[in-house]
């Protein structure tokens, strides 16, 4: 899912395949191995040693997961080294996150509806907010897909979609909250699925389906389960969220991007909002519901599992959902400051970590562009020395500043 399904779920723009693939797989590398350093500091040392063992992988391979989302709010606008650096912080602060949701709230949260999808969605959003281009106008005409990059895309869409099942169960208790979760996350999915379709063919005036919706939104009945996928929430309740998770998202993609970039100047490039963002809302609130209403005639033994302060009569359900909305809102403070402070302009002269000169950043006018950072086979010299002329100039005056 993270090397393949994120990559090639990024390859849509028609000039960023090389970008998309091959940056997701060097800050995947990155961010797998410091969030095996920074989780393990906060909740994995053991006698003053980090232990490592299947767990802690898959909990570096979710760290890392939030990363790739936030990536794709600031995809073709940034450098690799831009995108390390924020790798870096955003690692940081979602172990942060992640500790003080779980250890000290005592949140549920095996899918990572709030640790994973909102927190790399609104830390991406807020830093593409603050990086944010006056003149990306100028791109616009690479800030597209042609067929062959929208089916590469779908190769991502059909790998996430299959194994993200597997992803929202792979640190539940083994037995039946394993098995309920990845059945919770699959009819979300496939409700979802269908939802995407209806509404991307109503929302179009000549009732055409549109890729974009089909490659995201398909997928945010996954994101939406995820919080509420071990809980007692049934097939029935799944397949209601995932419909409404497709519905959100297609709406999102249909009318709230666009007012997001004209009245709150956020960019995002891959519409990680719709995706990530309101269906990790969406999932957070479910699952805050579910938590709520359980009981012991429902869960039987299994409330153990799931609720070990429920069952040990330490809280009630109804603090336990509590508990759950807190952690919402606290996901949410962490992520959108954080994503301010990784980004933020400190004032007139001065600029603050990502927006340092050093760093290059590609110029307004040659965003979503392979030829930057890499050898393009196939590219005459002409269209070289093309990329030569404009990048000179407009690299001296960012250095300049």
């Amino acid at each position: 899912m993270i090397f393949i399904g994120f990559g090639f779920l990024m390859t849509f723009l028609q000039r960023y395949g090389f970008s998309s693939v091959g940056f997701n797989f060097l800050i995947a590398a990155f961010s797998l191995q410091w969030a095996t350093l920074m989780q393990g500091f906060l909740h994995g040392m053991h006698g003053g040693k980090i232990h490592i063992g299947v767990e802690s992988m898959i909990n570096a391979d979710f760290c890392t997961g939030a990363v790739l989302i936030s990536f794709g709010a600031v995809l073709g606008k940034t450098s690799p080294v831009q995108l390390l650096v924020m790798a870096m912080f955003e690692v940081t602060l979602f172990a942060v996150n992640e500790f003080i949701l779980l250890s000290s709230l005592g949140a549920r949260d095996a899918g990572g509806s709030m640790t994973i999808h909102t927190f790399g969605a609104y830390f991406g959003l807020m830093v593409t907010r603050v990086l944010y281009r006056p003149n990306l106008d100028r791109s616009k005409h690479r800030n597209s897909s042609v067929y062959h990059s929208d089916l590469f895309a779908m190769i991502g869409t059909i790998y996430l979609w299959m194994f993200w099942p597997s992803f929202n169960s792979a640190i539940t208790a083994h037995g039946d909250d394993q098995h309920r979760t990845a059945l919770n996350t699959y009819y979300s999915l496939a409700a979802c699925t269908l939802s995407s379709y209806g509404m991307s063919a109503l929302t179009a005036h000549d009732g055409k389906l549109d890729m974009v919706h089909i490659q995201n939104a398909a997928l945010a009945g996954g994101v939406a389960a995820g919080t509420a996928g071990e809980m007692m929430l049934t097939p029935f309740g799944s397949m209601i969220v995932g419909f409404l998770a497709g519905v959100i998202s297609v709406l999102g993609f249909k009318y709230l991007s666009p007012v997001l970039e004209e009245k709150l100047k956020v960019q995002d490039t891959c519409g990680v909002h719709n995706l990530h963002g309101m269906p990790g809302v969406l999932g957070a609130v479910v699952g805050a519901v579910t938590a709520a209403l359980a009981t012991k005639d429902i869960y039987g033994g299994g409330l153990t599992d799931v609720f070990p302060d429920v069952a040990s009569g330490d809280i009630t359900a109804s603090y336990q959902g509590v508990r759950q909305a807190i952690s919402l809102a606290v996901t949410l403070g962490i992520a959108l400051l954080g994503g301010l402070i990784v980004g933020m302009d400190a004032g007139p002269g001065t600029r603050f970590i990502l927006k340092l000169p050093v760093f290059g950043a590609p110029p307004d006018t040659i965003c979503f562009e392979d030829g930057i950072y890499w050898e393009v086979p196939g590219e005459d010299e002409h269209q070289e020395d093309q990329l030569t002329t404009v990048v000179t100039p407009e690299t001296e005056k960012l250095s300049a500043s």
